[in-house]
């Protein structure tokens, strides 16, 4: 694969620049630009993540440190210039990275559709919504809002469980609070959408169910409600009760005039009990709460991120700046899962990226260099992983 080319140069050339410069357009993130256009912006910061650089000073000189090599990664010229960067990444409309953000997510989805095999008898698709804050110096990013001395943002993303590739991703201030980004999802009818108790909104969650799409999410321990029905349970499994109820507040039972199910969980594990609502009547109690344990795994996708790649430590102060770097991150880590997936390769995407890592300019064929790369001592590291994609 790409004999003779640099690493970096075989990585980022398995994009479609196509659809890069699609996006682009969409945006002019060209207009008026004679040098340093926006693919080679985005060739500059997916190498900083991929290398993990900790400031725009190191990408630059780490680059630079290379000038005869750069023409052939995909950068002509003599030396990227570090002004140059940081004003493309203050200036350039971070909705192109975005846009190609979710390009590669589709690809990917399509790749990594079958890998869950758990949720196969499932006919639509299953989804887990959750967030997490970046913490931020207010001093320095005052655009962050999030307390009063405190700045930060927050990372709502929607993880595709068929596979645990994000669907959605929406950045926001700390100050946005996670239940509103039900507003911003596009519904999709017959898919399960699997919450924590913080997305607890009747009325958003009863346009869910007039969208004929399916929800489960964990009930507040203040629930008022009033049983109509009781299925029989096997405890043995963990299941204490099966309820059809309706809601018996006042606000709750106009924002929710349907019945819902109310499913009582104990987890002998962790000897804790667990009650969940849903407006799915057909599943069997015990899928509901295997289902709902399968939500972990977007906790794990945003402590790998924040973990791997380059989302706490920003690169600019501008709020156009840090979503670029973050939507860069996430192209990056959608790149190197569509290489995993594309090469069969049979390492975490942790192995992957220590690899990667320290030879982008290197010219071993990129299948060569990752079947072949030994890792001693890095074994046994990061094991808490997400377990469909072997993070």
């Amino acid at each position: 694969m790409h004999d003779g080319r640099y690493v970096f140069y075989q990585l980022t050339s398995s994009l479609s620049r196509y659809e890069f410069q699609k996006c682009v357009a969409a945006y002019h993130g060209d207009h008026y630009v004679k040098s340093f256009p926006c693919w080679q912006q985005f060739l500059c910061l997916c190498f900083g993540q991929l290398t993990f650089r900790e400031s725009l000073r190191s990408v630059v000189l780490c680059l630079n440190a290379h000038p005869k090599k750069l023409y052939h990664i995909g950068l002509p010229g003599a030396s990227v210039d570090r002004t140059t960067l940081s004003r493309a990444n203050n200036q350039r409309n971070w909705r192109i990275y975005q846009s190609f953000g979710y390009h590669l997510i589709a690809k990917a989805r399509k790749l990594y559709c079958d890998d869950t095999p758990f949720l196969d008898d499932l006919d639509g698709a299953c989804y887990a919504l959750d967030a997490t804050t970046i913490d931020l110096c207010l001093s320095v990013f005052q655009w962050a809002h999030f307390r009063e001395h405190k700045g930060a943002v927050k990372l709502h993303a929607l993880l595709d469980l068929k596979g645990n590739i994000p669907a959605f991703i929406h950045i926001t201030d700390g100050t946005v609070h996670e239940v509103n980004i039900l507003d911003k999802l596009m519904i999709e009818p017959g898919a399960c959408y699997i919450m924590d108790r913080g997305y607890v909104d009747y009325q958003r969650l009863y346009a869910i169910h007039q969208a004929k799409a399916f929800f489960i999410i964990r009930a507040k321990q203040n629930l008022g409600f009033a049983r109509m029905y009781s299925h029989r349970v096997d405890k043995a499994v963990g299941i204490r009760c099966d309820q059809t109820i309706r809601l018996t507040g006042y606000y709750a039972a106009r924002d929710y005039p349907e019945k819902l199910r109310r499913v009582k969980y104990h987890d002998s594990e962790t000897n804790n009990t667990y009650v969940f609502l849903t407006n799915n009547f057909g599943w069997p109690a015990k899928l509901v709460a295997e289902l709902y344990q399968q939500r972990w795994q977007i906790e794990l996708f945003f402590k790998w991120i924040k973990g791997h790649l380059k989302v706490k430590v920003f690169w600019g102060q501008s709020e156009n700046a840090v979503k670029t770097q973050i939507w860069v991150a996430v192209c990056a880590y959608v790149m190197v899962a569509l290489i995993k997936k594309e090469l069969q390769i049979d390492r975490s995407m942790y192995e992957i990226l220590q690899i990667l890592s320290i030879t982008p300019f290197e010219k071993t064929p990129l299948n060569t260099l990752l079947f072949e790369f030994d890792l001693h001592g890095f074994e046994g590291h990061d094991q808490k992983q997400l377990s469909l994609l072997n993070f």
